[in-house]
């Protein structure tokens, strides 16, 4: 079985893109490429242990087990060595991206706290659009109870777009909640 998001833009959003952005090619449709989740953990520097629930919260929340990524170099300022496992990170294609994107926009962001939506500046200039998030609690596969420690993670979605008004229009047909006037 298809994701459902991505049924909706084979049937839809696909054919109203197209439209929108004047492309006369199917091929030069913006589309999903991939998702990386990453989440960074500073204090596993000095506790390797630290890294086992958030290596375990992540490959909840992505339905993949993640990699644990190594400092490159040594900081002595971070008390931090080359090699040292500094943090996870996930990398979704696909039905699990399009999966993945479909539970962010109608079931997580809607829990965060105070939520107007997501900035329209995030944007790297290439067409991929990176997310800040302060915790996991808001994914409903993470079980409240059994979190010590609250983490942040950044999610960014890589899409096939030129520019960003593509990815823009591209995020947007999937239903992100842009905010309002920014």
């Amino acid at each position: 079985m298809a994701a459902r998001l991505k049924e909706k833009y084979q049937k839809e959003i696909k054919q109203a893109l197209q439209k929108e952005l004047g492309l006369e090619n199917a091929m030069a449709v913006p589309r999903l490429d991939k998702i990386v989740i990453n989440m960074g953990l500073g204090e596993a520097t000095q506790n390797s242990k630290l890294l086992d629930p958030l290596v375990a919260d992540l490959a909840q929340i992505a339905g993949q087990k993640p990699v644990t990524t190594k400092a490159k170099k040594s900081i002595a300022a971070f008390k931090v060595r080359t090699g040292n496992a500094i943090g996870a990170m996930v990398t979704l294609r696909s039905d699990k991206a399009y999966e993945f994107l479909d539970r962010l926009i109608s079931i997580a962001l809607p829990r965060v706290r105070d939520f107007r939506g997501v900035s329209t500046k995030s944007f790297d200039g290439r067409g991929n659009y990176t997310l800040g998030l302060r915790d996991q609690l808001i994914f409903p596969e993470i079980d409240y109870a059994k979190v010590e420690k609250l983490k942040g993670m950044n999610i960014t979605i890589v899409t096939t777009a030129r520019d960003d008004n593509q990815a823009r229009a591209l995020l947007r047909h999937f239903g992100m909640p842009f905010r309002q006037g920014a």
